[in-house]
């Protein structure tokens, strides 16, 4: 089940491996609609760390909710299982291999190396939530939706259509200072039926 309200994206899924790579497709998809393409690579890179660790940890079952909350000035992932452990980060020089070029328990370094801060919670008696957050950039529109059009503060020449190109200096652009307004007559040059 995927819901899409305008600033907030949820997508219920069994965190298999065939699943997260169509969960990032998800969220890239939404950041763009969002406007937040700065913050696509991060994010996807955060959950699909986040979603490894509920396939390779969690119990009973790999069902989970991944959730989108974008708030002016953040972005927050969170990814919701019914596993109540909560997760404990791997210090690399315990891995398994002990070293820095270990292929697996690095998810929570992973995902707390591109975010600004991550964090576990408690959820209910049977379940966990896993989130990081990501500083949104201030997305910059070319007209405010609050500032309308006013017709008043828009003043045009009148120019009489067929006459105008004639009237122009010599060397001039087609329609170099021409503009047409309402408040003018607009008259036309009779047009010639031509024949091929």
């Amino acid at each position: 089940m995927i819901s899409h309200p305008s600033r907030h994206c949820t997508v219920e899924l069994q965190a298999l491996p065939s699943r997260i790579g169509q969960v990032r497709r998800i969220v890239s998809a939404q950041l763009r609609y969002w406007h937040m393409d700065a913050l696509i690579d991060r994010a996807a890179l955060g959950v699909t760390e986040l979603l490894s660790n509920v396939h390779r940890h969690a119990r009973p079952d790999k069902s989970c909710t991944v959730e989108l909350e974008l708030a002016p000035d953040r972005l927050t992932v969170s990814v919701r299982d019914n596993d109540p452990r909560l997760p404990v980060p791997a210090d690399v020089a315990e891995l398994s291999d002990g070293g820095p070029l270990a292929t697996c328990g690095r998810g929570l370094a992973m995902v707390a190396a591109v975010s600004e801060s991550w964090g576990a919670r408690p959820d209910g008696e049977n379940g966990k939530v896993v989130w990081f957050t990501l500083s949104a950039p201030t997305v910059v529109r070319p007209y405010p939706a609050h500032a309308p059009r006013r017709a008043a503060e828009v003043r045009q020449a009148p120019v009489r259509v067929g006459t105008a190109a004639a009237k122009a200096p010599a060397g001039s652009p087609v329609g170099a200072g021409v503009a047409l307004s309402a408040a003018a007559p607009v008259t036309t040059a009779p047009v010639a039926n031509a024949t091929m």
